[in-house]
């Protein structure tokens, strides 16, 4: 049975879609089988972060209404393990029923090995959607004190819902001002209450690759690129050092 993985952040601008992205191309390219969902309804980006903006794709409430099936997901034209249903374009609120999304992954969960899905910044419908079913949920912050504190926020709000399987991954760390701030690791866990997945550095070949339309693992092999696929292998269970920065 494959794994349902929710990648949340408590606030905008944490580089989540690019971190949901990268995770999923890295797995994808150690030859899993990876089906990404996008629920960001309005605001979809996963499929420029992916290298496939230039494709067309199906959105998953419309496989929810039957218009589509599963197999009809758009698959991604160099990783050809890495599949993609996208949000809608106009909000839909309580159109979506999260008992059909959660039968939805059990599903998926049958014919992939991985789904990332990239939920909507802050704690509303779409942090609710994309959690309510998933087996893990990744959280990712900033490292800066307003990003650090809204994400110790969604780490309680996960824990009063009974999600217990929750990692933090530290995005667009920049090692000097890291320093200067005078953070360690140990004190990033101990604000949030998370145990720490990864760190990632603060890149500007995260933006290029998805300028250029490619997935990030194709586009670098260092820097945010090097990072987050090391973080793939840990969530594999491989024994793999933190970054270091």
């Amino acid at each position: 049975m494959g794994e349902v993985v929710s990648v949340i952040s408590g606030k905008g601008g944490t580089g989540k879609t690019s971190i949901c992205a990268a995770l999923a191309s890295c797995l994808a390219a150690d030859g899993a089988r990876v089906l990404c969902i996008d629920t960001d309804i309005g605001l979809r980006n996963l499929d420029i972060a992916l290298g496939m903006s230039r494709l067309p794709i199906v959105s998953f409430t419309d496989v929810l209404n039957g218009y589509y099936s599963l197999e009809d997901a758009t698959t991604h034209a160099t990783l050809h393990g890495l599949s993609l249903f996208t949000a809608p374009v106009r909000d839909i609120g309580a159109a979506i029923e999260p008992s059909a999304f959660g039968k939805l992954l059990t599903q998926v969960r049958k014919e992939y090995d991985w789904c990332f899905i990239d939920a909507a910044a802050g704690i509303g419908d779409s942090f609710r959607l994309a959690t309510q079913y998933a087996d893990n949920n990744i959280l990712v912050s900033t490292p800066d004190p307003a990003s650090l504190r809204d994400a110790g926020r969604v780490a309680e709000l996960l824990s009063l819902a009974g999600k217990n399987h929750v990692q933090l991954i530290v995005n667009r760390v920049q090692p000097k001002l890291f320093t200067r701030m005078d953070l360690t690791v140990d004190d990033i866990m101990d604000d949030v209450g998370l145990p720490l997945l990864g760190l990632v550095p603060e890149d500007t070949q995260v933006v290029l690759a998805a300028a250029n339309g490619k997935a990030l693992i194709l586009h670098a092999d260092d820097g945010a690129a090097l990072a987050c696929l090391r973080i793939s292998r840990r969530l594999r269970g491989q024994h793999v050092p933190l970054t270091k920065l």
